[in-house]
């Protein structure tokens, strides 16, 4: 057996491992079964592809996309190790290159589809071959409660029983909690290793906006990264077709890609957009699964994505390089209705299409949270983190309002229903409408019932939303979409703590663009604008004296408002953007004299 370092030097020309690769790939070569998260662009492949060169016998890897497999067998034969594939692309040479390689005993890693390996005759073949470890890439594919499941993947069990039970290593960079316990029951007759390396991909920034004029939104967002390399992706063909058009209109070098399109038309553009760089590949989810371009600087959603899950992939598609990319996803109403919709007129099963409806609905949180929207994707996840200070809600701020009553309100009536109950039925019992169901359970008794009478049901689904993604509930998915508190939520409860909510969120479209326009006027100051950089450079000093991130003291958007509307009195700095009580008391004075020195 060779040191598995020496290898990652002499072989791969790395000089260290990445952050937990090391543990996965000396668990491999222990002979544990390994079940992997590591999040997108933190070398999973090496985990199963180290330890085969560093013993004898084959290596057989599951991947999902023949693409992916002609991609990564290049790479492997770039640096000298003899790999291949079984898949119909493969030409009558490239058929007997590889099957010499494995008669031979030459063969050390070879790629195969989970539909291949659905036919006896060649796990049989593959059995005797000698493989000795199955490495399965997109394993959350394998899980009813994974946001791609595919039932090829659910026979991969049986495979691996076929192979002998063979060493297995699962991996994925997207499996919540009961995505990870239907992977183990489905794979594993006990117990593997487990290894879970965060979500967490700092570099990326996040932002999410309302749709009002979506096109003059996106090309604003767009127009930042011009020559850069990067994916827009849309909710349909001819919406991608369109795209793509308008935005080569505008010089860019954009490329469509779909399902409808001829295959050789989209191996063609796809090998455009590895290859050269400033290409924007406009797409549907049809794309993006195994592309390994490590400079794509960002991903932008024209539509709500399919799911949370859906949404954590497809972003994390940018900086792979470490690098800072740039994420934007546009929502609106009718993307929730054709969300909704598609998720009922599938032929998933009733159980299928309820876990679809929690993890769209786990999305919409996230487009409405009440705060740092990392904080509220990791949470989904199952961690925990310090608020950003790079996504949208730490920069910008939102429009807020002390939302302790309505949060009391909902955590009242979770409670009072024993912890039991999913989100219409809540609803029904805050707004006091006597369904069945809330006669059946005597639910119409309750002191909370009719309580909150003064808000539309569409307002305490914002709400509901609003206290989850700020982490005062927990949503168990795989009990029927019942809510359950969490610490935070009783200490909320209790009166003991008290919750800011969004208020912009519940506004009709009309007030929103009237409410923004309002401070866009306002804020019409240049970023080089000497008050503005003035009141950085204090908000700065503030910022290293306590010992917080700079956002923590003001925004940007707050920093705009004071260069554009210069505040003289107390009085005024109190009708700044994000300027509350608290903040008021403790920074009015020192950002008051600076703007009053300027005007003097």
């Amino acid at each position: 057996m060779t040191d598995p370092r020496q290898i990652l030097h002499d072989v791969f020309g790395f000089s260290s491992f990445r952050e937990g690769q090391e543990e996965i790939v000396r668990a491999v070569l222990a002979g544990e079964d390994v079940l992997a998260v590591m999040p997108t662009g933190a070398g999973k492949s090496l985990c199963y592809q180290l330890p085969t060169l560093a013993r004898q016998g084959l290596t057989l890897v599951v991947s999902p996309l023949i693409a992916l497999m002609r991609d990564q067998v290049a790479a492997l034969r770039h640096f000298g190790i003899e790999a291949g594939s079984l898949n119909s692309a493969n030409d009558a040479d490239e058929n007997r290159r590889v099957g010499d390689a494995i008669r031979d005993g030459r063969m050390r890693l070879l790629y195969a589809s989970p539909e291949r390996l659905a036919n006896t005759n060649a796990t049989e073949w593959l059995a005797r071959a000698g493989v000795n470890l199955l490495a399965i890439d997109e394993a959350h594919c394998v899980s009813q409660w994974g946001h791609d499941f595919r039932p090829e993947y659910a026979m991969l069990g049986e495979v691996r029983r076929r192979l002998g039970g063979v060493q297995t290593i699962a991996l994925t960079a997207t499996a919540d909690v009961a995505t990870r316990g239907d992977i183990v029951d489905r794979l594993f007759e006990a117990e593997p290793r487990l290894f879970i390396h965060g979500f967490d991909r700092p570099n990326l920034r996040l932002a999410m906006q309302a749709k009002e004029n979506s096109k003059r939104q996106l090309f604003t967002f767009l127009d930042k990264h011009r020559h850069e390399s990067g994916i827009v992706y849309c909710s349909s063909r001819d919406s991608t077709e369109r795209l793509a058009d308008s935005l080569s209109q505008a010089g860019y070098r954009a490329l469509p890609y779909h399902a409808g399109m001829a295959q050789g038309d989209r191996a063609k553009n796809q090998d455009i957009f590895l290859q050269e760089d400033g290409i924007v590949m406009v797409a549907t989810v049809a794309f993006g699964m195994g592309i390994d371009k490590p400079d794509v600087r960002f991903v932008a959603h024209a539509a709500l994505p399919k799911s949370i899950e859906a949404y954590y992939q497809e972003i994390g598609r940018a900086g792979r390089d470490g690098a800072a990319a740039d994420t934007l996803t546009l929502y609106g109403l009718d993307d929730m209705r054709l969300r909704r919709s598609q998720i009922e007129d599938s032929e998933s099963s009733d159980e299928q299409k309820r876990i679809e409806r929690q993890r769209l609905n786990a999305l919409v949180a996230l487009c409405e949270a009440p705060r740092c929207r990392r904080q509220t994707l990791l949470a989904y996840f199952g961690e925990s983190t310090e608020p950003c200070g790079n996504c949208d809600l730490c920069i910008d701020g939102v429009m807020s309002f002390d939302g302790t009553v309505e949060a009391q309100k909902l955590l009242s009536a979770i409670v009072r229903t024993g912890e039991r109950f999913g989100t219409e039925h809540l609803i029904s019992i805050l707004v006091g409408e006597e369904t069945d169901a809330v006669r059946r359970f005597g639910h119409a008794q309750l002191k909370t019932f009719g309580v909150g009478a003064d808000r539309s049901k569409t307002e305490w689904r914002s709400l509901l939303r609003q206290i989850y993604a700020a982490g005062l509930v927990s949503l168990e998915l795989a009990e029927y979409g019942r809510w359950t508190l969490t610490d935070r939520g009783v200490a909320v409860l209790k009166g003991q703590e008290g919750i800011e909510l969004r208020s912009d969120v519940l506004m009709k479209p009309r007030e929103r663009r009237r409410r923004r326009a309002g401070f866009e006027a306002h804020a019409a100051v240049s970023g080089d604008d000497p008050l503005l950089m003035e009141l950085k450079a204090l908000r700065t000093r503030l910022a290293k004296e306590e010992g917080v991130p700079a956002y923590v003291i003001f925004s940007d958007r707050s920093l705009i408002d004071m260069a554009a509307k210069k505040p003289r009195s107390a009085r005024d700095f109190g009708e700044i953007h994000g300027v509350g009580q608290a903040k008021l008391d403790r920074y009015a004075d020192a950002f008051l004299s600076v703007v009053r020195e300027h005007a003097d």
